[in-house]
């Protein structure tokens, strides 16, 4: 491919913007260690690969953690692909299990258990922070998601940018960034990435709140 190809020349402008208009976070708070949330789907190992070149302009340290809930069976290829890249950029990855109840709602419960596993497993290894790989697309799904269950001004406000829970700082480096600009990044970077099929099951309230999220994405 020649240098002066337009398309490369976007894939590089791209790239370069995600990597600038990531790091805004730490500006004020710099972590000493970075905990980055990783399942192995595209947006949290666009999340990952960005974080690292964060690391290396902020001097902080990186590592990678990933919850298992044991709900599929391809969790583990997903925590095995994970293992591999951060071996390859040599950076450790931890994996946390969790095993449901059977008790209430179910993404309820394992969203409320990742928090809590993801915050004991940070004061264990020294993490102060933890980036979370929720998209702009996320976004707009939790707000109309919101929006269904007549949620107030507060709830429609989406999801903040940081925030603290468990006595521990999180952030969202990616929620101004389309998940379709990530997925190029990851390709362009040749980061490796599994789709999970759950995310194509309507059963769930995300997945129908995505779908009509992208018949009204014309509308801004």
């Amino acid at each position: 491919m020649s240098e002066a190809d337009p398309a490369k020349q976007h894939l590089e402008a791209l790239t370069n913007w995600l990597r600038l208009s990531t790091g805004w976070l730490f500006i004020d708070a710099q972590p000493q260690r970075l905990g980055v949330a990783v399942s192995g789907g595209g947006d949290s190992m666009a999340l990952l690969d960005l974080m690292l070149w964060q690391a290396k302009q902020g001097g902080f340290d990186v590592c990678a953690v990933t919850v298992d809930h044991g709900l599929r069976p391809e969790a583990a290829r997903e925590s095995l692909m994970v293992a591999e890249f951060c071996t390859s950029k040599d950076i450790s990855h931890h994996v946390l299990t969790w095993d449901w109840d059977g008790q209430g709602n179910l993404q309820g419960r394992a969203r409320e258990a990742r928090y809590q596993l993801i915050a004991e497993w940070a004061g264990r290894v020294g993490v102060d922070t933890v980036a979370l790989g929720h998209t702009r697309n996320d976004q707009a799904e939790t707000v109309l998601m919101r929006l269904a269950r007549m949620s107030g001004v507060d709830g429609l406000a989406g999801m903040p940018h940081a925030f603290e829970r468990h006595g521990l700082r999180w952030v969202r480096p990616l929620l101004r960034h389309r998940r379709s600009d990530l997925r190029k990044l990851l390709q362009y970077r040749n980061v490796p990435w599994m789709d999970d099929p759950s995310n194509e099951d309507t059963g769930f309230e995300r997945v129908r709140a995505r779908n009509a999220a992208h018949v009204l994405e014309g509308l801004g």
